[in-house]
């Protein structure tokens, strides 16, 4: 798309987001219900601006991956826009999943719905300790090879948007069989099939993923080999083709999300007088808008720069995926606790869904990997990679000559 028809998508979207979601958005803490989501998804289908992301013939507006910051952003300036728009976690990054790994028959059958909007979809990777989470290859959740396909045996814990999930992505460790190497296969399992058990429920802070983060229990299900997401024993490999884009979305959004906040902010700064001015020129208040704008510029240049990289070299991409995660994550958070600062006794109260956005980012330090562990991936990639140079013929700059 080229840069004339993404600005006049970003115009549009904003536009939308301003002026049909906000009026729409339940009070602070409070669901948005089917009703309401299904009636603001018609005006985004009619409004031009609905799953922007998505394959074209599938209905989306088939926008590549280092186009969609400037519209995740606008659609993240409402808590519910993102829901709205269909680009909202876990569903967005199954989207992409599907469309890179996924055969015909599953597109027609699990992607054309779920970028139509007609169902929602989850990603069941993280188990209960001591199994997958932060460390995937501790996936404990098996499937074994029958007849015509794979019988699955395991349990998942916080699995995102699971309730009301039409199916789920499914990661379980499979053996060396028929030619496969032995690792993790990716399933697609129907969340209504026989020996599903969804529940019990894990109750969080923050709440603007539809369907909640409970158990999901497999017991002996059964899939048939044409469910299989691509080739059994890569799952590893096909978790950094979601996992990747999938920080980088949730970056995008919640940025959106920090945006708002801080023009909160700007707004009591320029209206709020106490000790003979305006609160926007007390140096105190100066110093937090500063610092809560650095953050957003920084945030902006680092998502840019991975999503550019995700599209030419989705390896390094993936890569740099967790240094933008880290920043993002962090700095959404910085963002929105001065914005809630800045506004005093309001900002703590749901007079202004400050503390809303402060609960609805927290988590983002953690889910799709913590912040400790992604800083663990960084630091041994940079220095493995400084070793390369060095084994290169690159000349030590450490070495101290008497």
């Amino acid at each position: 798309m080229s840069p004339t028809a993404v600005d006049d998508l970003r115009g549009r979207t904003r536009a939308f987001i301003r002026e049909i979601v906000l009026p729409a958005e339940p009070e602070p803490g409070a669901p948005l219900d089917d009703a309401t989501r299904d009636s603001l998804r018609a005006a985004a289908r009619e409004a031009g601006v609905f799953a922007p992301h998505a394959p074209v013939e599938y209905g989306g507006g088939g926008i590549p991956i280092d186009q969609w910051s400037p519209i995740f952003q606008e659609a993240g300036y409402s808590p519910i826009g993102p829901a709205v728009l269909n680009i909202m976690a876990p569903y967005e990054g199954n989207m992409h999943l599907l469309h890179v790994v996924g055969t015909p028959v599953q597109h027609e059958r699990y992607l054309a719905p779920l970028v139509r909007g007609d169902i929602r979809s989850s990603f069941a990777m993280t188990e209960p300790h001591p199994g997958a989470g932060s460390d995937p290859r501790a996936l404990s959740t098996t499937a074994e090879r029958v007849d015509g396909g794979w019988r699955i045996t395991g349990q998942k814990r916080f699995i995102s948007g699971a309730n009301g999930a039409a199916f789920a992505i499914v990661m379980a460790r499979t053996p060396a069989v028929e030619g496969w190497d032995e690792g993790a296969t990716m399933f697609l399992l129907p969340l209504d099939a026989p020996g599903v058990t969804v529940g019990p429920d894990i109750h969080t802070i923050e709440g603007a993923i539809a369907g909640g983060h409970p158990y999901v229990s497999f017991d002996g299900c059964l899939v048939p080999d044409d469910d299989v997401l691509g080739e059994p024993g890569q799952g590893f490999r096909y978790a950094q083709v979601r996992l990747g884009p999938a920080r980088l979305t949730h970056c995008m959004r919640w940025l959106g999300l920090a945006r708002r906040a801080h023009d909160t902010a700007l707004d009591r700064a320029n209206a709020r007088e106490l000790f003979g001015s305006r609160l926007r020129d007390l140096g105190v208040a100066q110093a937090l808008l500063a610092d809560s704008v650095i953050d957003l510029e920084t945030s902006d240049a680092i998502i840019d720069k991975t999503a550019r990289m995700l599209r030419a070299d989705p390896r390094a991409g993936e890569a740099l995926s967790s240094v933008a995660k880290v920043h993002c994550s962090e700095a959404v958070f910085r963002v929105i606790d001065r914005a809630v600062q800045l506004c005093g006794g309001d900002g703590v109260t749901d007079a202004l869904p400050l503390i809303q956005y402060l609960n609805e980012v927290r988590p983002f330090r953690i889910y799709d990997g913590s912040s400790e562990t992604h800083r663990w991936a960084i630091a041994r990639r940079a220095a493995s990679a400084r070793s390369r140079d060095v084994e290169a013929g690159a000349a030590r700059l450490d070495e101290v000559t008497p």
